[in-house]
C-alpha cells in the first residue's frame, strides 16, 4: 500500500526493472546524506564510487529518479535510485514533516529565481557550465545536434564506440576499460542530443549500428568492474529514448529486438519489454511469434522460452497491479493516470485511454491537470481535435491558470484554430480577474505576456499587476518601448533603496543595468550617469552595496 512517501516497492520495481531493483536491495545500507525537500529527496550512494541521487516525488503519488552514475545520467531509474527509494520507505512516517519543513526553503529559492533578469539567469547558466564539465558537454551536444548534419553526428557516435584506439594488443585491457566506457557514454549523450534536436529516426539507426559494434567489442574487453557493460546499457537506453520519440515500424523493431535476445547479443541489459509501449500490440505479437518460432525450431531454445514466459507473466503482473491500484483510487484521477501509464508501457494503449477517460469522468472539476493533459494529447494524436479542444476549454473554465491557457493554445494551434479560440480563452481569464479570485497578479496578464501580445499586456497591466509581471513586461518591451520599460525599472529600483542585504543589493544592481540599457537605447546616457551618482551618494554608507555595484561595473 502506498504510504506517506507517496510510492511503494512496486513502483520502484516497475521503474527500475527486476534486475536493477534486485541490485538496489544490496545498496540499501550504502545510502547516506538523505535530504528531504518539498517535492524531492537527495542522497549519496557509496559503491565502487559515490553517486548522487535525486528522487522526485510526484503530486498525487509516484516517483521519478535521477542519478549521476553512467546508467542514471541517461535517464534510467538505476539501482542507486532504488536504494534511495527503499531508504525513504523505511522513513515513511517522517516524510510529511520533513517535506513541510522544506517548502519554505524551496519557496525562497523559487522566488529568488523568478526575480532574476534574463541577463542574470544567463550568468547563472554560464557559471554552471564553467563549474560542471558534464553540464557543458551535454549542452554542447544539444547545440551541435540542433545545428549540425545528423549524419555527421551519427559518424561521431560510430567513432566513439570504436574500440580499436584502446585495443593495443588486439583487445581492451582492464586499465583502458574506463576510458573506453567514457567514450561509449559520450556516444549515448550524442544520441540523446540528436533525439532532442528532432532527429530521432536518425538516432535510432545510429544507436542500432553502435550497439552492433559494442556486441563485437564486449567480447574483447577485459571489464572486471563492469564499467563498459554499464556504459553499453546507457547506450541501449539512448536507443530506447530515440524509439519512443521516433516510433519506428513496430514489426521491424520487434525483429531487431528478437535478433538481439534470441541471438548472441552481448548488451545484456537491453530488455525487449522496456519497448512495449513502442512496439504496441502489433510489435508485441510479432515478438511472441518470433520467440515461439525459435523455441519450436530448437534454436536459442532457452532464451526463447524465457522471453515467452516474461511476455505472459508481464501481462498477469500488470493486471494484478492495476487491480490493487484501482481498489483505492485517488479522487483527482491520479490513480487512473498511473494505471494508464502502466498500460501504455505495456502496449495496451486503447485500455490506457479508457482508464484515463474513466478517471476524468469520476474526478470532474477536481481532475489532476496531468490527467487532462494525457487525455488531451491522446485525443490530438488520434485526430480527435474537437474533443481535445473541448477538454482544454473545460479545464480552463474549471482552473483559470496560465498552464491551462497554454494547453488550450497548444491544442488550438495544432488544429490551426487558435485565432478562433484565443479571445474566448482570454475572456475566461478576464472574468476570473474581475471576480478577484487571485491574490497575485492577473493570470490574463501572464497569458498576454506568454503570447507576446505586449500592447494588450500594457493595457492590462495598467489595471493591476504585481512587481514580477511589471518586470517581465519591461524586459520583453525594452527593445521596442524603452521609455515605458525605463519607467518600470526606475520604480522597481526606487523600491529597493530601503532594503538591505546581498539579495536586495544584487536585485538593485540588476535593475540598474536594465536602466542603463534603456538610457542607451534612448540616447540619454548622461541622465543615467547623474542618476547613478545621486544614488551612490545617497546610499554611500552601505559599503557592501557599493562593492556589489562596483562588481557589476556601476
Amino acid at each position: 500500500m502506498v504510504g506517506a512517501a507517496g510510492f511503494d516497492e512496486d513502483d520502484l520495481r516497475n521503474l527500475a526493472g527486476s534486475r536493477s531493483f534486485t541490485r538496489g536491495l544490496g545498496y540499501l545500507d550504502a545510502v547516506s546524506g538523505l535530504d528531504v525537500g518539498a517535492c524531492s529527496v537527495t542522497a549519496v550512494v557509496r559503491g565502487t564510487d559515490s553517486y548522487g541521487v535525486e528522487l522526485l516525488l510526484c503530486e498525487g503519488g509516484g516517483v521519478l529518479g535521477a542519478c549521476d552514475c553512467p546508467y542514471g545520467q541517461q535517464g534510467h531509474f538505476c539501482k542507486h535510485c532504488v536504494a534511495v527509494g527503499l531508504a525513504v520507505l523505511r522513513r515513511g512516517d517522517e516524510m510529511p514533516r520533513r517535506r513541510a519543513a522544506a517548502v519554505a526553503r524551496e519557496g525562497a529559492l523559487e522566488t529568488w529565481l523568478e526575480e532574476r533578469s534574463r541577463g542574470e539567469l544567463l550568468a547563472l547558466v554560464r557559471e554552471l557550465i564553467a563549474g560542471d564539465r558534464g553540464v557543458r558537454r551535454r549542452l554542447e551536444l544539444r547545440a551541435a545536434a540542433a545545428r549540425a548534419d545528423p549524419d555527421a553526428v551519427g559518424e561521431r557516435v560510430a567513432t566513439l564506440v570504436d574500440p580499436r584506439p584502446f585495443a593495443r594488443y588486439g583487445y581492451v585491457e582492464c586499465a583502458d576499460a574506463p576510458g573506453y566506457a567514457r567514450q561509449v557514454a559520450e556516444a549515448a549523450d550524442a544520441l540523446r542530443a540528436l533525439t532532442a534536436g528532432g532527429r530521432a529516426e536518425r538516432a535510432v539507426r545510429a544507436a542500432q549500428e553502435a550497439l552492433g559494434v559494442l556486441d563485437r567489442a564486449l567480447e574483447e574487453v577485459d571489464d572486471p568492474e563492469g564499467v563498459v557493460a554499464e556504459a553499453a546499457a546507457v547506450l541501449a537506453g539512448a536507443h530506447l529514448e530515440a524509439c519512443r520519440a521516433a516510433r519506428p515500424d513496430p514489426r521491424r523493431l520487434a525483429e531487431w529486438l528478437a535478433g538481439r535476445v534470441l541471438g548472441d547479443g552481448a548488451v545484456t541489459d537491453l530488455d525487449p519489454l522496456d519497448y512495449a509501449g513502442v512496439l504496441g500490440p502489433e510489435g508485441l505479437a510479432r515478438l511472441r511469434n518470433l520467440a515461439d518460432g525459435a523455441r519450436r525450431g530448437g534454436a536459442a531454445d532457452r532464451p526463447a522460452a524465457y522471453l515467452l514466459e516474461r511476455l505472459a507473466g508481464a501481462r498477469d503482473a500488470l493486471d494484478a497491479l492495476i487491480a490493487r491500484h484501482a481498489a483505492d483510487p485517488d479522487p483527482s484521477g491520479a490513480t487512473h493516470l498511473r494505471i494508464a501509464g502502466r498500460l501504455d508501457a505495456a502496449g495496451r494503449s486503447d485500455e490506457a485511454l479508457a482508464w484515463a477517460e474513466h478517471g476524468l469522468r469520476e474526478a470532474g472539476a477536481r481532475a489532476d491537470g496531468r490527467l487532462v493533459d494525457y487525455v488531451g494529447d491522446r485525443y490530438a494524436r488520434g485526430g480527435r481535435a474537437d474533443e481535445a479542444l473541448a477538454l482544454r476549454r473545460d479545464r480552463l473554465r474549471a482552473e483559470p491558470s496560465l498552464a491551462a491557457y497554454r494547453s488550450l493554445r497548444a491544442a488550438a494551434l495544432a488544429a490551426d484554430r487558435w485565432k478562433d479560440e484565443c479571445e474566448a480563452a482570454r475572456a475566461v481569464l478576464r472574468q476570473d480577474a474581475r471576480a478577484g479570485h487571485r491574490d497575485g497578479g492577473s493570470v490574463l496578464l501572464d497569458a498576454l505576456l506568454d503570447d507576446g501580445d505586449l500592447d494588450a499586456a500594457w493595457r492590462e497591466a495598467a489595471a493591476g499587476a504585481d512587481d514580477r509581471q511589471w518586470r517581465r513586461l519591461a524586459d520583453l518591451s525594452r527593445a521596442t518601448r524603452p521609455a515605458d520599460a525605463l519607467a518600470v525599472y526606475l520604480r522597481l529600483a526606487d523600491a529597493l533603496r530601503r532594503p538591505t542585504g546581498d539579495r536586495a543589493y544584487e536585485r538593485l544592481a540588476g535593475l540598474l543595468l536594465d536602466v542603463r540599457a534603456c538610457h542607451r537605447a534612448l540616447g540619454t546616457e548622461e541622465r543615467f550617469t547623474a542618476y547613478l551618482a545621486a544614488l551612490r551618494a545617497d546610499l554611500g554608507r552601505r559599503r557592501r552595496l557599493l562593492a556589489v555595484l562596483d562588481r557589476h561595473g556601476l
